[in-house]
């Protein structure tokens, strides 16, 4: 390292270089998640222009070579001359950062993007990029590659018709994989077309051997909850529907259920905000204050419960709530979560009022929503009692944990953490890597019971690996769980990065998304993220996660001597590097594990874990040609 530090040690990347430099800072990662919102950024702009009322259809392709191509009939990218960049403006739009029509609201009432830098970053991650454009009496067409111009924008054939082409193949300088998966696509385009009544989407894959779908819902987001609520017990079977469109549009359609897990989908503008944000809560508030205000005028809250509690509502509720506003405001370039405060009273306060005016219309199924939530309070009262009644001992209760588990000595849950390992080796390596003070580790031996495949739970809970999980965590299993009893915040599958690793994760997650669902839903269970390479460079080290991740890591060595090792386990890695790579919470990665779709989770599990081959067989067959063996 230089001990100067002067000018002319500062960069200045220029034009899409700071992309290209930091994909994640403006994809979220470089792996199949940053893959896929590139093609997310491309149909938001298409949503965009059906939002403000320009397009009604648009097409989606997983073309031969593996890239994309999303055709609108909006108004097409503007191609006359830039005043201040002097060059055609989609050139200036698709190859300059925070350049767009979304910053005021001449040309877009509401939008998804918002920061302009949407297509350019796709354009700089991508081998070929190339926008056709029909506007103005003409065709128009401009190639790129990796965020530059190709040539200039060149004028064809004439034409009556209107809107945007965007064809794009990804980089694989910079993604590990570049393959698109067909039913993630299918699933987003079908949201956008739920979101978006009568908006036709089309999605196709020419690579694959998968049909054409399309999309089309008159219906709207009511669509969507009838689609969600599939298959579970409804308490109310007509939703709570709510539409109010001033400033800015708010709808939502809620479901309660007999499920105990809550399932709200939320989105602004038509992008899907999965960590929720402002118009959530509020809508969430608005529903609590008018259940809670229809049950007192009617006075049926009975003295042994003082007040319903937000988490009562909550319990079983089944929604999806949408808003279009001028200005959202994002938490990141990748939009997880909405942040506009202005919005949320008036939401609030629309959504009590619609709410209340709805169980008032409807009395009948208005008391069993009640009735629902006053079941849910008594058993949050129950638990409570039952949780205050408990001292946690280690002292006593360690007389009836399992030998395998090196606990933790820290009293205070929400520290905590539970390592689960298959193996005394790598149960050894991980006992000392840990945090003696938070972090508990617990070996199997071997791969537990596949659960899909045993009908009966006393059957289950006699497996001698599943029995020490059990007591380990000490909240209980099936029907008796209970999820405040748990003893650590977080329980972290933590198996080799290989093929029998994966398997023994998902005959872990096989048992909790059955058995344990609540350990998912409240967001306990992670994924720990091992390397499965060590490459030493001279004095660097790097870690892989995959082959592919390997390769790209050597690709940049350019040329210079290199040792690779692969680590046949976790047990191989010295505790050192396991804390470092796998466990310090510092330096670690974890993948948070989630069920965003309960029915899709359901069908996943049973194809792939259940009694019958055939489905697995056929997964296998879809897939065989992207697969990387581990050999």
């Amino acid at each position: 390292m230089a001990k100067t530090y002067t000018a002319k040690d500062i960069t200045v990347l220029e034009g899409l270089e700071p992309v290209r430099k930091r994909p994640a800072m403006y994809i979220g990662s470089t792996d199949v998640r940053g893959l896929h919102h590139l093609a997310w950024e491309v149909l938001d702009n298409a949503v965009d222009e059906a939002l403000n009322g320009f397009c009604t259809d648009i097409k989606m392709v997983i073309e031969n070579d593996g890239g994309i191509t999303v055709t609108d009939n909006g108004r097409g990218i503007p191609v006359d001359i830039h005043p201040k960049t002097k060059r055609p403006a989609i050139e200036t739009i698709l190859c300059t950062l925070h350049a767009g029509g979304k910053f005021d609201h001449g040309a877009y009432k509401s939008s998804g993007g918002l920061h302009g830098v949407g297509a350019s970053v796709v354009n700089a991650l991508s081998e070929v990029f190339i926008a056709t454009v029909w506007r103005d009496g003409y065709e128009w067409a401009q190639e790129f590659s990796r965020g530059k111009p190709k040539g200039n924008l060149k004028k064809g054939k004439p034409s009556k018709a209107h809107g945007t082409e965007i064809y794009f193949k990804p980089d694989s300088a910079i993604f590990s994989k570049t393959h698109y998966n067909f039913k993630t696509i299918v699933g987003v385009a079908e949201s956008k077309a739920f979101l978006n009544k009568g908006l036709k989407i089309t999605v196709a894959d020419k690579l694959g051997d998968e049909k054409a779908v399309t999309f089309k819902y008159e219906n709207g987001i009511k669509d969507y909850i009838a689609r969600i609520v599939q298959g579970v017990s409804l308490v109310n079977p007509e939703p709570f529907y709510f539409e109010k469109e001033d400033e800015f549009k708010v709808e939502c359609a809620m479901h309660w259920t007999t499920a105990t897990d809550t399932e709200i989908h939320s989105y602004a503008n038509s992008i899907n905000t999965t960590d929720g944000g402002t118009h959530e809560l509020a809508v969430r508030s608005g529903l609590t204050k008018a259940v809670r205000a229809y049950a007192e005028r009617k006075n049926l809250i009975p003295k042994n419960i003082k007040a319903i509690a937000p988490e009562d509502v909550y319990e079983g509720l089944y929604g999806i709530v949408s808003v279009l506003i001028k200005n959202p405001q994002f938490q990141g370039q990748t939009k997880e979560k909405l942040n506009n405060p202005e919005i949320s009273s008036p939401i609030e306060s629309s959504v009590k009022n619609g709410c209340e005016a709805y169980l008032l219309a409807n009395p009948t199924m208005a008391d069993a929503v009640v009735k629902r939530v006053l079941l849910a309070a008594e058993a949050r009262l129950a638990s409570r009692a039952a949780k205050d009644s408990v001292t946690r001992k280690l002292s006593s209760l360690k007389l009836n944990l399992p030998g395998k588990l090196a606990d933790c000595s820290s009293n205070k849950v929400e520290d905590t953490e539970l390592f689960i390992v298959e193996g005394d080796s790598a149960g050894g390596s991980a006992k000392m890597a840990r945090d003696r003070k938070t972090q508990a580790v617990l070996s199997l031996r071997g791969k537990i019971l596949n659960v899909e495949q045993v009908a009966s739970l006393e059957r289950i809970q006699a497996n001698n690996e599943i029995k020490n999980l059990l007591a380990t965590l000490g909240c209980g299993v099936g029907q008796h769980m209970d999820v405040n009893k748990l003893r650590y915040g977080r329980v972290i599958l933590m198996t080799d990065a290989d093929v029998d690793g994966a398997h023994i994760s998902v005959l872990l997650l096989t048992f909790i998304y059955r058995y344990m669902p609540e350990l998912i839903n409240k967001g306990h269970v992670f994924l720990a993220m091992p390397p499965l390479y060590r490459i030493e460079a001279g004095k660097e080290v790097f870690y892989a996660m995959d082959e592919m991740e390997k390769e790209k890591i050597l690709a940049k060595l350019n040329g210079r001597k290199y040792d690779v090792g692969r680590f046949k386990g976790l047990g191989e890695m010295n505790p050192e590097t396991l804390k470092e790579t796998t466990m310090n919470p510092k330096s670690r990665s974890l993948m948070k594990v989630q069920v965003l779709d309960h029915k899709a989770t359901n069908d996943v599990f049973e194809r792939l874990m259940g009694k019958d081959p055939k489905p697995r067989f056929l997964f296998i067959k879809e897939r065989a040609e992207f697969a990387e063996l581990d050999i």
